[in-house]
């Protein structure tokens, strides 16, 4: 089963794609997609879709994961951008036929690190052990696009869902 993490941002949008197997997890591939707050945020959101969706087209994964929006009241704007980019790869999702799950925060870094208020440091180091790079992930919304995929990969295992088992 092929996972594909999406950490969605309207300047940087984090992804990376894992392949769950009987040998265990595998990392497949992982970057980013980039706007320049120059482009009017149409312009911005396209360059986000295509980018995943020509990733998507050519992957194939089973599962998108994305992270639940949270907005903390003193910075509403950050959600509200974020909201475009995750519409965007929403639409992708229905579009490619993938299933879409979303988790909060603290869900991910329970499954990845086994404390729900860990690190975005303990988080990056984390997925750097899981996968044997030789540095952390940078910039850290790879890492954090790697950990949704490999949070819905351990979760998945554990409550037995269809293709992961």
């Amino acid at each position: 089963m092929r996972i594909l993490g999406i950490d969605p941002g309207l300047c940087i949008t984090g992804y990376g794609l894992i392949e769950v197997g009987p040998k265990g997890i595998k990392l497949i591939e992982a970057g980013v997609v980039r706007t320049s707050s120059k482009e009017k945020v149409e312009a911005r959101i396209e360059k986000i879709y295509e980018g995943i969706k020509g990733l998507v087209k050519e992957s194939k994964p089973d599962v998108l994961v994305l992270e639940q929006l949270y907005s903390h009241y003193r910075h509403p704007t950050t959600a509200i951008l974020m909201g475009h980019a995750r519409g965007a790869i929403c639409l992708l999702a229905k579009q490619a036929g993938a299933e879409l799950v979303g988790y909060s925060a603290t869900r991910v870094k329970k499954a990845v690190t086994g404390a729900g208020h860990a690190s975005k440091y303990q988080m990056q180091r984390m997925i750097q052990n899981l996968f044997n790079m030789r540095s952390a992930p940078n910039p850290p919304d790879i890492s954090d696009a790697l950990a949704l995929a490999v949070a819905h990969a351990h979760i998945s295992l554990k409550h037995g869902i269809a293709g992961l088992k």
